[in-house]
């Protein structure tokens, strides 16, 4: 005998549409049932659906990453102080050969060391002569050694340079440093010497060293800075700088610093489009 299904059940499975049932009855719709019924609320429709409630069981949402903050910030990313052979070569092969140099410059004979200092010297003399020889042999030299401040100084400068502008960019503005302040304070040497305002000595001025460079690097780098770190930096440059000429122990050499920190300045826009192309980003 089949079963029927009768009382809740069976209300519960009949359709809800006006379709007839077996014994020929149409079911009355429900919301016509509630309109029969006093007191039963009618269910509200929201003119916009409800935004859909998460699962209980999901986990959290993930952090947004924190933005990336610029170099040089010591305290977060110490090693990109130093150089790398893969990530600043030329700083790196320049620090080992200046670091060769001056191991051989502290336990090889006195004499001879001078010696080599004279060759390599940017005087007068030597520049008449070889220019390009002694251009470049004088900047395989630290004047003072490796406890040289300007020793430190190039490390940390030419390497946030290179970081931002790449090696051959970072040459060249070492390279213009040397180069430029060299002959800016050696030809008037030589021009006072011609005119008789200086003795035939002054050609011969030992001159030799990194300094140069390194003024003109440290002036260059400040144009990648953010100005609260710019200003301050030139401002402390500058004024070991004056404070040297004032002091008037060695007036060319000094000079010749305070020019290279200028053509470091005077390179910005270019620095600043090197380090737009090569990062994508002007300041640091």
């Amino acid at each position: 005998m089949e079963r029927t299904a009768t009382g809740p059940a069976a209300a519960a499975s009949a359709p809800l549409s006006g379709a007839p049932l077996p014994d020929g009855t149409a079911v009355v719709p429900v919301p016509a049932i509630a309109d029969l019924l006093d007191g039963m609320p009618r269910q509200r429709h929201a003119t916009t659906p409800a935004p859909a409630s998460e699962p209980a069981l999901a986990g959290p949402r993930p952090a947004a990453p924190l933005p990336s903050l610029p170099f040089p910030f010591p305290l977060l990313r110490p090693w990109r102080l130093l150089p790398t052979p893969t990530g600043t070569p030329f700083t790196f092969a320049y620090v080992a050969v200046l670091a060769v140099t001056s191991v051989f410059a502290a336990l090889a004979d006195p004499a001879l060391v001078h010696t080599l200092h004279q060759d390599s010297s940017t005087d007068v003399a030597h520049l008449v002569r070889t220019p390009g020889l002694v251009l470049l042999a004088s900047a395989l030299w630290i004047a003072g050694g490796v406890l040289s401040p300007y020793a430190l100084a190039f490390v940390l400068v030419l390497t946030a340079l290179e970081r931002r502008i790449g090696g051959a960019r970072a040459a060249c503005v070492f390279l213009a440093g040397h180069v430029l302040a060299t002959l800016a304070t050696e030809v008037p040497v030589g021009l006072a010497v011609l005119f008789g305002h200086l003795p035939a000595t002054s050609l011969h001025r030992l001159d030799y060293g990194i300094s140069f460079g390194v003024a003109a690097g440290i002036g260059s780098l400040a144009g990648l800075l953010r100005p609260w770190l710019r200003w301050p930096l030139l401002t402390l440059t500058a004024g070991t700088l004056l404070d040297d000429l004032i002091a008037f122990q060695d007036p060319m050499t000094n000079w010749g610093h305070l020019i290279a920190l200028t053509i470091g300045v005077a390179s910005w826009p270019f620095v600043r489009r090197w380090a737009q192309s090569a990062q994508g980003c002007g300041e640091l």
